[in-house]
């Protein structure tokens, strides 16, 4: 698929497109779910790896990132319960 077909169907310029095949701007939520439908990715992992990136760019530089972790996974499993 070209690059300005893609960008087309995700209504954003070739641009915005490029940089984020370079690892300089991230794919908004909207974004990814219509690349899951337009190459028929699998929802959860994609999802999962786009969470993954999010997560990664907000604790990077945190020296509490590993214990920061922990405690929203403790919080996430609690709720499931509840």
């Amino acid at each position: 698929m070209f690059q300005r077909h893609l960008a087309a169907q995700l209504d954003i310029d070739t641009a915005q497109l490029s940089k984020m095949e370079r690892g300089e701007r991230r794919a908004k939520r909207k974004q990814v779910l219509q690349l899951v439908n337009i190459f028929k990715l699998d929802h959860d992992s994609t999802i999962a790896l786009w969470l993954d990136d999010q997560v990664y760019d907000m604790v990077e530089n945190e020296k509490q990132a590993d214990q920061a972790l922990k405690l929203v996974e403790k919080e996430i499993s609690h709720r499931k319960k509840n």
